[in-house]
């Protein structure tokens, strides 16, 4: 699907195009933010309302100016190379743009330098367009927060069905802006969920990389177990591009450390693929899909059904552990130490210096910080905030062994499996306890035109494999 720019120039939506059309002279990248800006001006806060953008870079056409010149003085740095990207409003940019987690809180706060990830990006050419809304506090402040709002962005909404479908969340803005063309990809962040839902809503592809694959140095952070950036994007090859690139060690980030040896500077080498023959995949049962609506489900069978068409073994109704921590205790401990380190760091607001602060402060704003309450920032602020509760560490060691040895570890093993399949975001829990990865993908359309996804969900590092998965399920739906 394409547009048209001003110029009369075809806009095509797939990232793979656009490089190859701004390799060959075709478009510009200045042409392309001027594009982009155009769609954000006409739907964004108008028209449809999708209200995905938070802020757009000051510094965008200015950036686009300057890789357009390289481009023609150098050559191209890569597929990257005067891309737009739009980033959830909790990674930070060192440049013009806040960072703030969509909370009046933060506000005001401007991050020193850029994330780890970010440097990357933009080494590779890559122009951040702008910042993503998202669930306030990456759906961390409240239990009746709705996916994709925010008291400072307000409320994001789904393209495919504005005010009708669930956007998903808490990557909300980042799925619902490129799908509706306000970018040709964009970074979220997932600590359980938060970019398999949101692209599962919006008829996109996300990667939930394994944890730390992808640095997490600069972001504000829920869970340092279980927080991580991904893609969003509208096809495989592009999100593979951007995983490769964002992908690497960082000394600040000890997690990244073990994904030496792992990572891939390049996931695009591995869509090759149309047949699934001699792969087995599990589908996991009873909790994973109980509450489905009957017409969800019906697409689901139906991508259950092209897989086995692909060639693939398909086993169905795997017992797989099904957690029922309500709770959310490693979660509400991890957040209280990760932020207040975090505030600490960024001291671009004397009024919010820890948790506390930020409590503190939405009481005092309540009219119209507190919309939907703060219970959930609360009770993490509540904890000893050193990690040394009895509770928390038995709570983490125990995520681990049910997740992992008892459960994804388990049921792979057992029969034989390449990857498990779940329908959305419903397996995510699990492979987040895990630190595992997983690759949603668009499966169809219910009948009143609700996007349905389908999730592919590995071991450690399977990364490389599941996109072979992605893409050959892909092409089969061209």
């Amino acid at each position: 699907m394409g547009a048209n720019d001003s110029s009369g120039t075809s806009i095509r939506s797939s990232a793979k195009l656009l490089s190859e059309d701004l390799a060959s002279g075709k478009i510009s990248s200045f042409e392309l933010i001027c594009h982009y800006m155009r769609q954000i001006a006409a739907d964004d806060k108008q028209g449809k309302h999708i209200n995905a953008v938070l802020e757009i870079n000051p510094d965008a056409l200015f950036i686009a100016e300057a890789l357009d010149a390289e481009r023609k003085a150098k050559g191209v740095r890569g597929p990257m190379h005067g891309m737009p990207v739009l980033l959830k409003d909790n990674i930070d940019t060192g440049d013009a743009m806040h960072t703030s987690a969509g909370s009046l809180a933060l506000k005001d706060n401007y991050a020193n330098a850029d994330a780890f990830l970010v440097a990357k990006l933009r080494a590779a050419g890559a122009i951040v367009l702008g910042k993503a809304n998202l669930t306030e506090w990456a759906n961390f402040m409240a239990e009746d927060m709705p996916n994709g709002y925010s008291s400072r962005g307000g409320q994001v909404l789904n393209p495919y069905g504005p005010g009708l479908f669930d956007v998903g969340g808490s990557s909300s803005g980042s799925a619902a802006g490129v799908a509706a063309g306000f970018a040709p990809m964009a970074v979220g962040t997932e600590t359980s969920g938060s970019i398999l839902s949101p692209a599962s809503a919006n008829h996109l592809v996300g990667i939930k990389p394994t944890v730390g694959l992808i640095s997490r140095s600069g972001i504000i952070p829920i869970s340092h177990s279980q927080d991580t950036a991904g893609p969003i994007a509208n096809t495989v090859w592009d999100a593979a591009l951007l995983l490769g690139i964002m992908a690497g060690p960082d000394l600040q980030d000890s997690a990244t450390l073990h994904s030496m040896g792992h990572g891939q500077l390049d996931y695009t080498k591995y869509l090759t693929r149309r047949d699934l023959k001699g792969f087995r995949f599990g589908v996991p049962g009873g909790a994973y899909l109980d509450g489905v609506r009957p017409e969800k489900l019906a697409v689901f069978q139906q991508a259950l059904n092209l897989l086995r068409s692909l060639g693939a073994e398909v086993v169905e109704d795997v017992a797989l552990y099904v957690f029922e921590d309500t709770e959310m205790t490693v979660l509400k401990h991890e957040f209280k130490s990760g932020l207040n380190a975090y505030l600490h760091r960024h001291q671009s607001t004397d009024q919010v210096k820890n948790l506390s602060d930020v409590i503190a402060y939405n009481k005092k704003y309540a009219d119209v910080a507190l919309t939907f309450g703060q219970s959930v920032l609360i009770e993490s602020d509540e904890t000893d905030g050193t990690l040394t509760s009895p509770q928390y560490i038995q709570a983490r060691l125990m995520d681990l062994q049910r997740s992992r040895v008892e459960g994804i570890d388990k049921v792979m093993e057992q029969h034989e499996l390449n990857a498990l399949l779940f329908i959305g975001a419903a397996g995510s829990e699990i492979a987040a306890k895990a630190g595992y990865p997983s690759v949603a993908v668009p499966a169809g359309f219910t009948l009143s035109g609700e996007p349905v996804g389908l999730t592919f969900t590995g071991r450690a590092f399977s990364e490389p494999q599941l996109l072979t998965f992605a893409f050959a399920w892909e092409q089969a739906q061209i």
